[in-house]
């Protein structure tokens, strides 16, 4: 009798300690098989998978309006005025491509689902950082402008493996008035891979407070910039809105043009302490030299955050289909101008994060 008991408890001590290890496995791999957890761990790889998508009725994808918005944790308010005013204003399917950065993932997300912004049709993932990692090198102007983010709009073919034809792309501190699929299927000349708005005519120009040339934004002392044989006086262009041909982007080797303009930049000057500044926009211009379809420049009014006054007049304004508060000055800030057509489109912040200053 006493040998059966000691039997049985040796099984059930056994039994327990196969259980306690099942569970610790169950504890280890269950949730990675649950579709939440799964989701997550696809988004913060940066991997495109079709369960990220979020789909609030039916679209084509291949008719939609391909919108690519990209920000970090000091701009996130920005992406989501930006994707409200598109919604609002565009009649036609919108598919968001919404990234951000690792910290920022599940703020967005909960920013998103708690708000009305749940209606549009998005996906949201982390941005791979490591893709730009060492390539980054900000001599002067503004050390903001070194965010892996902001040099995301190199990759657009790399993020979208899948998706052929155009896409758009608008920076975070921007608003759009006017119904955006009219941006979105524009003439394009053929053979070009972007299109761009000029910097050298209209208010462009005016309140820009630069002369609007290659020579505010290269080196031209530097031996590569002179053997491109490009002309300093070159009307520059803006690269916060643009659309791009991801098929001609990719059949160039758009992405590792530029790439090899952002490494020779940290090894030499070659772009950073111009009045233009460093960021992402020099590489761009090098490599659409002459080579691009120019907006309609009512599709990119620039510089509301050059300065903290403007001499747009709200008439002007008012007929505007989009607006970028590119510069120091964004539309959240204290003393941006007009930043009451901004507050038109924001929407709150459910955990108080990001909050916009605003004069009592």
């Amino acid at each position: 009798m006493r040998g059966f008991l000691s039997f049985f408890s040796s099984k059930k001590i056994g039994t327990a300690l196969i259980l306690i290890w099942l569970g610790f496995l169950i504890y280890l791999w269950l949730p990675y098989f649950l579709p939440n957890n799964r989701e997550k761990n696809s988004i913060e790889k940066g991997i495109y998978r079709k369960e990220v998508i979020q789909y609030k009725k039916n679209i084509s994808l291949t008719d939609a309006v391909h919108v690519c918005i990209m920000s970090d944790v000091n701009t996130l308010g920005g992406m989501m005025a930006l994707a409200n005013s598109i919604m609002v204003n565009t009649k036609h399917d919108v598919m968001f491509h919404l990234f951000v950065d690792r910290q920022s993932n599940d703020h967005a997300r909960i920013w998103i689902e708690t708000s009305k912004l749940l209606k549009m049709n998005y996906e949201l993932r982390v941005f791979p950082q490591e893709w730009v990692k060492g390539k980054i090198k900000i001599r002067g102007g503004r050390p903001e402008l070194a965010s892996p983010l902001n040099f995301g709009r190199y990759y657009l073919p790399q993020l979208f493996p899948d998706l052929h034809g155009r896409m758009l792309y608008i920076d975070d501190d921007s608003i759009v008035q006017g119904d955006i699929y009219e941006l979105y299927n524009m003439d394009m000349k053929k053979g070009h891979a972007a299109a761009f708005s000029k910097d050298c005519a209209g208010p462009a120009k005016r309140l820009s407070l630069m002369k609007n040339n290659y020579a505010d934004y290269l080196d031209f002392k530097n031996k590569h910039i002179q053997q491109l044989k490009l002309k300093p006086t070159e009307c520059a262009f803006n690269t916060g809105v643009f659309v791009a041909d991801l098929d001609l982007w990719r059949k160039y080797n758009i992405t590792k043009k530029l790439e090899y303009w952002m490494k020779l930049n940290t090894q030499e000057e070659v772009y950073g302490n111009e009045r233009g500044g460093g960021a992402s926009q020099p590489p761009m211009m090098i490599v659409f030299y002459q080579n691009y379809t120019e907006l309609d420049p009512n599709w990119h009014v620039r510089y509301l955050g050059w300065t903290k006054k403007t001499s747009y007049s709200k008439t002007f304004l008012s007929y505007a289909h989009l607006l970028h508060w590119n510069g120091r000055f964004k539309p959240w800030g204290g003393v941006s101008s007009h930043s009451d057509i901004w507050d038109k489109y924001y929407v709150a912040d459910p955990e108080g994060k990001f909050r916009p200053v605003r004069k009592n």
